[in-house]
């Protein structure tokens, strides 16, 4: 017979490490195995010393090699109000996961009561309620004497009841894994916080490199409308002065002056974007932008940004962290089931407490007035009115949700991998094409100008090519900073930008 309690201890002991998880399969990859390679998307050559290295071990320090630019990225990283916000989400999670995993383990606590009181001389006096059912679960005995009282036929007796005990409440024995699966369900969740905040820091070196380029774009349009103006202003002079001197007509006059009207106005529209830019991007910086900055690079200037090698669409598994929390959501899904599963099975509560009772508070602990309690209770379900299997089947749906939701982020990274790199091909190109459409333009200039000063054409000609010099060299510097752009988008959809260190070069023997 003393074996019986050893017995049901092991059972027990089994039963708390039963867990109805279903065992996690990773769904199959939803992409292509490789990203496209031919027509728009053939890029530049790369070493094998290149090959090897991912974006996201490559730092957003060696990545952005201009140094203003990279104190900017600095700057946001420390005070950027949406990256706070997400570090918080991070801290909360983790606060959550410590509130349910607290629940594996019984809530101890003491509690003290004194309790005074008085009772008519004619009645008995009642077991105090004062230690008994108390919000710890402790329990104690109760005084029903009166001590040191002298009594004189008063019409009240006082007594005096003192409990001190330890003890918890209502603690249940996770015999099927139900505070396990919710357990690991809010683990699950902290480590998807955790990389969302690290998908918000990629998106926000991003952000503020693409502010910068921006920026940089609107200063240099800035030249070249000042420029334009510059030599449209010149040209309204030279034409004005034939005019004077009656070699040239009135509409040639105009039309100069008209040319020099709309430089003005672009003057002005680019100073507003311009300094509408800067305040996006000390938005993103979360103070205002710093007077001691180190100087920058131009927009033209070679290494401004570093070339990225692709890879395989596997690798973002584990590069991009919206996937990666993605399927973090995907498994905490997978363990609700397991306690929406272990609902269906009885459970077992503990109560117990013990202490010392007494009706003077000195001769509490002389150990004659000790007292314990233990409750255990079971819960069978019998009949819920579906309650346990709605429960499950919205546990399983949920986490078909999940499962839809990872494939989409996958398909949506692969799809924007792809993108940048059809971009990143098909930009070379299209920017020597305008270079050397610039080069056209402004030689036809030359020559238009030439032609109407010696008297050969009109003022319409040199118009012309005024206005298809500066539009060409408008769309040139749009596509340099949409090429630029497009590499920091590259960087972004390949996982890059968390890093802030520097990473050694991987030689060619090191595997992927």
């Amino acid at each position: 017979m003393k074996r019986a309690p050893y017995a049901v201890m092991c059972v027990l002991a089994a039963l708390s490490g039963c867990s109805l998880i279903p065992d996690y399969v990773r769904p199959p990859l939803p992409v292509a195995t490789s990203y496209p390679t031919s027509g728009a998307y053939q890029g530049p050559e790369q070493s094998p010393r290149q090959a090897v290295r991912s974006a996201d071990a490559i730092g957003w320090r060696d990545f952005f090699a201009d140094p203003r630019l990279q104190a900017l990225i600095a700057i946001a990283l420390r005070n950027n109000r949406d990256l706070r916000v997400a570090a918080l989400n991070v801290m909360a999670a983790q606060a959550q996961y410590r509130v349910q995993r607290s629940d594996l383990f019984p809530q101890i606590s003491a509690s003290p009561v004194a309790e005074l009181g008085s009772l008519p001389a004619n009645a008995a006096i009642p077991t105090s309620s004062a230690g008994i059912g108390s919000g710890s679960g402790v329990t104690g005995g109760a005084a029903n004497t009166n001590s040191n009282v002298i009594s004189t036929g008063a019409q009240h007796v006082p007594f005096h009841f003192y409990n001190v005990g330890v003890g918890f409440t209502s603690y249940e024995l996770d015999l099927f894994g139900r505070l396990r699966s919710l357990t690991s369900q809010a683990f699950e969740q902290y480590l998807g916080e955790a990389e969302t905040a690290r998908s918000t820091q990629i998106s926000l070196v991003s952000e503020v490199a693409s502010g910068y380029l921006t920026v940089l774009a609107d200063q240099a349009l800035l030249k070249i409308t000042q420029d334009t103006l510059a030599s449209e202003t010149a040209s309204y002079n030279v034409t004005n002065a034939m005019f004077q001197h009656g070699t040239t007509t009135l509409l040639s006059l105009r039309q100069a002056e008209t040319a020099v009207d709309t430089a003005r106005a672009n003057l002005a529209l680019y100073r507003r974007q311009s300094a509408q830019d800067n305040n996006a991007l000390v938005l993103l910086l979360g103070e205002p932008m710093p007077a001691d900055l180190p100087a920058g690079r131009d927009l033209d200037a070679q290494g401004l940004l570093s070339d990225l090698p692709a890879g395989l669409p596997s690798d973002l598994l584990f590069r991009r962290p919206d996937i990666v929390a993605a399927e973090h959501n995907l498994i905490a899904a997978n363990a609700n089931i397991g306690a929406a599963r272990a609902a269906f099975f009885p459970s077992i509560s503990l109560t117990a407490s013990g202490g010392v009772a007494g009706s003077q508070l000195s001769h509490l602990f002389t150990g004659t007035g000790t007292n314990w309690s233990f409750e255990p209770e079971i819960n069978i379900p019998i009949f819920t009115a579906g309650q346990n299997q709605g429960n499950l089947d919205l546990a399983k749906a949920l986490k078909n949700i999940q499962v839809a939701q990872y494939d989409k982020t996958i398909q949506t990274a692969f799809s924007e991998v792809a993108d940048a790199l059809a971009a990143r091909a098909t930009y070379i190109d299209q920017v020597q094409a305008q270079q050397q459409l610039v080069n056209a333009a402004a030689d036809s200039l030359r020559l238009s100008t030439m032609r109407f000063r010696i008297g050969v054409d009109n003022y319409l000609p040199v118009l012309t090519a005024q206005q298809t010099l500066y539009s060409a060299q408008q769309t040139l510097l749009d596509l340099k900073l949409a090429q630029l752009t497009n590499l920091v988008t590259l960087y972004k959809a390949l996982g890059g930008g968390w890093n802030e260190h520097t990473v050694a070069a991987a030689t060619a023997d090191q595997p992927l």
